[in-house]
């Protein structure tokens, strides 16, 4: 910052601090600051009476959208639309009862109150809570400087602090431009991606993992226009950022080579189709449908509540169980025991005729049953049943089991259980023997 920066700024605080003594040493300035209180008060209390009588989600309904939504945002907005109604007749009131006037106080709270109730009019189309309050101070802040004459002022003095990084200047006011741009940029952008991904996602010619693979580059192409635009707007260089390339190269291959690693891979798995939303997949110990496939992860539901979220990079390189990868039709096996007293041949036709009266067992492929092992402990058979889509193939499993338990009981078949046998030799066990100390 040179010495006529310096100057100028000093002069700016300087005079702004003599036209605030000399506001705040007259009486006129109490005058108005206690009707500016009073009418608060009255405004809050305002407010806490509309809140109790009026229910926002029953009013206006059946009126025009427009209509019903300015309503509601006025309503919801009573505090602030009292408060100025007041200090605007307050301020005419002073206005022609004083000469010269004596209403400026007044002027500038009127005048910030319609600010405020605009901004809250035009930012209740904004759905993230966090962008509505970030936009309605910023534009509040902005509206204020412009009343009170110090915006010029301001913009100047912002403007004045800069570094230099080669042929690029960076000020405050560039990066509050920069940031605002980018904001409306980004809302934008999401919009549209919005709109992109409900009209490709209602397209039945399009596989599920086509879709997604459409949406992300779409959105990420969208991104990248948003973010060149916004930069250029303010007049950024884009040439003047090469330097940073090398750093950036250098952080990516560091420090985010893990979330690279994981959006690469999600195109892969895009590409390829290995996997796609709707499928059912074994993953480690963990097994779901996947609900939806993101740039870093997949989110598998267990369907229990619980929604595993696999890292793109883990179903590249792990093994993983696709139910549902070219046919849906899953084999179910089911291994149980019986007695040597019972007759193999007829457990294995009691076994398949109870599987087949299932109702998920598929028709066309009927159930089979073979005998596996002579055990220890009895007989071993494997039990086999195709379904025609793997969901809740453990109930099936279950179900079959308690029926064939039924049907082992009314046959008399019995299912072998471990025993063991144990035999003393010489003599019988050893008797432990308590002996009593005298106290």
């Amino acid at each position: 910052m040179d010495t006529t920066t310096t100057h100028d700024v000093m002069e700016f605080l300087q005079t702004t601090a003599r036209s605030v003594g000399a506001e705040i040493s007259s009486p006129w300035f109490y005058l108005q600051f206690g009707l500016i209180l009073a009418a608060a008060g009255i405004a809050s209390a305002t407010q806490a009476a509309v809140r109790a009588k009026v229910d926002l989600t029953s009013l206006a309904m059946g009126w025009p959208a427009p209509l019903r939504h300015f309503v509601r945002v006025l309503v919801g907005s009573a505090q602030t639309a009292v408060f100025t109604l007041l200090v605007i007749v307050s301020r005419v009131v002073m206005y022609h009862s004083t000469w010269p006037s004596r209403s400026y106080l007044l002027m500038v709270a009127a005048k910030l109150g319609i600010a405020w109730l605009v901004i809250r009019l035009v930012t209740s189309v904004l759905r993230n809570a966090f962008i509505v309050k970030l936009v309605s101070i910023g534009a509040w802040f902005v509206a204020a400087l412009s009343i009170v004459g110090q915006l010029d002022g301001t913009l100047d003095a912002l403007d004045s602090v800069a570094i230099v990084l080669g042929g690029l200047r960076l000020t405050p006011l560039l990066a509050i431009k920069a940031g605002l741009l980018l904001l409306i940029a980004l809302w934008l952008t999401n919009i549209a991606s919005n709109f992109a991904e409900s009209r490709i996602n209602a397209t039945t010619d399009l596989t599920p993992s086509v879709q997604v693979l459409l949406v992300k580059i779409i959105r990420i192409g969208l991104l990248t226009v948003a973010i060149v635009i916004a930069l250029g707007a303010v007049g950024i260089d884009l040439s003047a950022l090469a330097v940073f390339s090398g750093a950036v190269g250098v952080g990516i291959g560091i420090g985010l080579q893990k979330i690279v690693a994981n959006f690469i891979s999600g195109i892969i798995l895009l590409a390829d189709k290995s996997v796609k939303p709707g499928d059912l997949v074994t993953i480690g110990d963990n097994t779901g449908r996947i609900s939806a496939m993101k740039t870093r992860y997949i989110s598998v539901a267990a369907g229990d509540g619980r929604e595993f979220l696999v890292p793109n990079e883990d179903l590249v390189t792990q093994k993983v169980v696709n139910w549902t990868y070219t046919d849906k039709n899953t084999l179910v096996k089911i291994a149980f025991g019986t007695n040597y007293d019972a007759d193999p041949r007829l457990v294995c036709k009691l076994a398949a005729a109870t599987a087949a009266a299932h109702p998920r067992a598929q028709k066309g492929k009927p159930p089979n049953c073979i005998l596996t092992e002579f055990a220890e402990a009895g007989m071993k058979f494997s039990l086999t049943l195709w379904l025609a889509d793997p969901d809740g193939m453990d109930n099936v499993k279950s179900d079959v089991m308690l029926a064939l338990w039924e049907a082992f009981k009314q046959e008399g078949i019995r299912v072998p259980y471990p025993v063991r046998e144990i035999r003393i030799r010489g003599g019988a066990l050893p008797v432990e023997t308590t002996v009593e100390v005298p106290s």
